[in-house]
């Protein structure tokens, strides 16, 4: 892990990994809105029970979060893993109904906590596109 990655890996692996082990024990109703809101937006999750679900949620959360906290786990990997779950939160975003005024991409009130994800998907691909020139400069 490069130096001016740290800050990055650290402030969001640490959020990753709170909000992947607050839902390790989420069941029921809690477990059904989550999946249910879920799959609006991927209807091919319907084919996962909402407990289950949220198990793998809580556990994707919790190994992205680790890799983004552990040093030796490539920048390029983390980004790429980063990118690739942002951009699933985002397709929630845009999917869901009542998260953006009207036909626009602009966020509702309801739908600023998901419109924010979008800061995910930008630090994901700085991570790899650092990388990847990085790698470019020194090879």
């Amino acid at each position: 892990m490069r130096l001016t990655h740290a800050p990055l890996r650290i402030i969001i692996g640490a959020f990753f990994l709170n909000s992947g082990l607050s839902k390790r024990t989420l069941e029921g109703e809690a477990a059904a809105g989550m999946h249910g809101m879920a799959v609006g937006a991927i209807p091919q999750l319907r084919q996962f029970p909402p407990d289950r679900f949220a198990r793998l949620l809580s556990g994707s959360e919790i190994a992205l979060g680790a890799a983004l906290l552990t040093p030796f786990v490539p920048s390029l990997l983390v980004g790429a893993g980063l990118t690739a779950f942002g951009a699933g939160l985002v397709q929630l975003y845009l999917k869901t109904p009542g998260m953006r005024e009207g036909n626009s991409l602009k966020p509702s009130q309801a739908g600023i906590p998901l419109a924010k994800d979008s800061w995910l998907v930008a630090a994901g691909l700085t991570l790899v596109l650092d990388s990847l020139a990085h790698k470019r400069r020194f090879t």
